[in-house]
């Protein structure tokens, strides 16, 4: 594994004070001077799921971040200072239309190379009266590695994962908000996802109780043979992990089921 070929990630599993989004902006920036500050410095951070307002539906209009400004700048100079790409998890944005629950992808350099807009809305929660759903698939490079981006219930439509694998993704990025008590269909579904694609899954869950709700954490990076390189438990803390870039080809080579497809059938 040579050294180009590795990628040092940093997942940031923190708790969302839902509807306070000043809160979650101070945490987050301590978290994220905490993710750098070790001995080895990841080469990307990664955050959880509508991280700036948690499920606040009934105030998400006012309390949503106007396309997107406050979160890119923040999140611009960071990257930008240190050197390092950040995943956004995902964020309650506000357009003229109204909000969505958008991924930004930043660049070393604190450019925007990528976003991405939910595309399923998740009925239990009632994201689908408050927010609007994202037309387009999410696609990025991450150290020049073709990538995809879905966000928490997107893991249940397995179509989606295949298409962008079917696109060149090799990696697969996954914020939630994912709560109990249904750890297991978020290990299963990450699992299979990295398995049948036969890509890493780098997936931020949140952690701690909001209203009703409590959330389990257990982020996760998943190797394309579906096993578990590195899982957080329950408590607010940076998980970090090194990859090696080469497995996918290795794996895909191996167990050619890309080949092996018969879509003319199915």
């Amino acid at each position: 594994m040579t050294a180009q070929n590795r990628l040092r990630i940093a997942l940031i599993q923190m708790h969302v004070e839902a509807g306070h989004p000043e809160a979650n902006f101070r945490k987050l920036e301590t978290l994220l001077q905490e993710a750098v500050s070790g001995e080895v410095k990841p080469q990307l951070i990664m955050l959880p799921e509508m991280w700036n307002t948690g499920y606040a539906l009934e105030e998400i209009r006012t309390l949503a971040d106007r396309n997107g400004e406050r979160t890119k700048k923040m999140l611009s100079a960071f990257a930008r200072e240190h050197g390092v790409q950040v995943h956004c998890g995902s964020i309650a944005e506000s357009r003229e239309d109204g909000v969505y629950n958008t991924s930004y992808f930043f660049n070393g350099q604190g450019e925007v190379e990528a976003d991405y807009s939910k595309i399923h809305l998740f009925r239990l929660m009632n994201e689908e009266k408050h927010l609007l759903a994202g037309n387009v698939t999410g696609r990025l490079k991450v150290s020049e590695v073709d990538s995809g981006m879905m966000i928490c219930y997107d893991i249940r439509f397995p179509e989606l994962a295949r298409k962008l694998a079917l696109e060149g993704a090799k990696l697969l990025f996954v914020p939630a908000q994912w709560p109990n008590p249904r750890l297991h269909h978020w290990r299963t579904l990450l699992m299979a996802r990295a398995i049948e694609n036969q890509m890493f899954v780098i997936a931020c869950n949140r952690c701690g109780t909001s209203g009703t709700s409590s959330f389990f954490g257990h982020s996760l990076i998943i190797d394309p043979w579906g096993e578990v390189v590195a899982e957080a438990g329950e408590m607010e803390t940076i998980l970090h992990a090194e990859i090696d870039l080469d497995l996918v080809d290795e794996v895909r080579s191996r167990i050619p089921v890309f080949e092996d497809r018969r879509p003319a059938l199915y």
